[in-house]
């Protein structure tokens, strides 16, 4: 299973880059290494985003310089003479993640909400400091409702923000999971697109007790939704209402099904965790290039634990010259889009709960 986050994608190739993007899956090396996008500039600056995932989908992350090895052409370029190095990602990419919370009546006249709400709130503290995280409740209603906006750092404020789950009142005690999904897939595009980052990445978790009641969307279209959204989904589910088959269909990502509502905090829990490893997984490497002219195939190997797996790209190095910063943060635009392959993915995994 490839766990590479299905994206939102706005970059500008620059006027010294005639860039051809190839696939980039390892080749059977053991590592899966997606090229994101890329970007050259004068003086001789390239700069290359991309994910490594073990060939199972174990996001792979904390890799330094010394993992990573660039061939142009053929030839190793020297890691002294190319100044290689990893620049944050975060400067060129902005993740986002919605979690969807069943307030249903089912929900809100037991005595589980104080625990749905811990477990929002450690879920959200856990991401929001390297993602913009907001929360929204979703009942029978046609509508979803906003608990907390898409924001960034944890804090009292925010957490006070997500408390207000448990005093959220119920406006149809029905379950409309299949158009909240729909409603959240919306949310969290217009989100994407109000970012000034070049590269955006959207993530939605649900959490609900059962499944649709309410019929106001259907089945299919609520999976199309997700399909085409280009978004991660992962759910959680819990109770005997709910069933795993139907869970993984929403679950595109990966889900956890829980039979015990006490376990909904280690539930939430495991799909944060899961949600920071992709997110680790993220690599913007940047070196200077010895080219002068001409056009170059480059090959970025990725080694780890023994496993090997690399990514391939042309680049036109015409104008390219001396003193180049590979410190320099990419300036990878706003033009027109470049999609590498899309979301790959076969099967949602059940994600464990220890």
């Amino acid at each position: 299973m490839d766990y590479a986050p299905a994206m939102r994608i706005r970059t500008h190739l620059s006027i010294f880059a005639a860039l051809s993007l190839l696939a980039a899956q390892g080749c059977g090396g053991g590592l899966q290494v997606r090229l994101v996008n890329a970007v050259t500039d004068q003086p001789s600056n390239v700069a290359m985003f991309f994910t490594v995932d073990t060939k199972d989908g174990e996001p792979v992350g904390g890799l330094a310089v010394e993992n990573f090895a660039i061939y142009e052409d053929g030839g190793l370029v020297s890691v002294a003479e190319s100044k290689q190095t990893i620049i944050n990602p975060e400067v060129a990419a902005e993740h986002f993640t919605l979690l969807l919370v069943d307030m249903s009546g089912s929900v809100t006249e037991s005595d589980d909400v104080h625990l749905i709400a811990e477990a929002a709130t450690r879920f959200t503290a856990a991401l929001s400091t390297d993602q913009r995280v907001a929360v929204y409740a979703f009942d029978g209603s046609e509508e979803i409702f906003e608990i907390q906006s898409f924001v960034r750092h944890s804090g009292e404020g925010q957490a006070r923000g997500v408390g207000r789950l448990g005093s959220f009142k119920t406006r149809d005690p029905s379950t409309n999971l299949n158009g909240a999904l729909v409603k959240a897939v919306e949310v969290t595009q217009q989100a994407m697109a109000m970012s000034e980052a070049p590269l955006t990445f959207g993530t939605i978790v649900v959490f609900t007790d059962g499944t649709d009641r309410a019929a106001r969307v259907s089945a299919r279209e609520m999976q199309r939704t997700l399909d085409r959204s280009g978004l991660e989904v992962f759910a959680i589910g819990v109770g005997s209402e709910i069933d795993e088959k139907t869970l993984s269909q929403i679950g595109l990502t990966g889900y956890v099904l829980i039979n015990d509502i006490e376990e909904v905090v280690s539930a939430f829990e495991a799909i944060s965790e899961r949600i920071i490893g992709m997110t680790k997984r993220f690599y913007l490497l940047s070196y200077c290039s010895p080219a002068r002219a001409g056009t170059h195939k480059v090959t970025v190997e990725v080694s780890h634990e023994g496993k090997r797996g690399s990514a391939t790209y042309e680049f036109d190095a015409a104008g390219f010259g001396p003193n180049c910063d590979p410190n320099r943060i990419p300036d990878f635009g706003d033009g027109p889009g470049v999609t590498t392959g899309g979301r790959g993915r076969s099967k949602s995994m059940r994600i464990r709960v220890e």
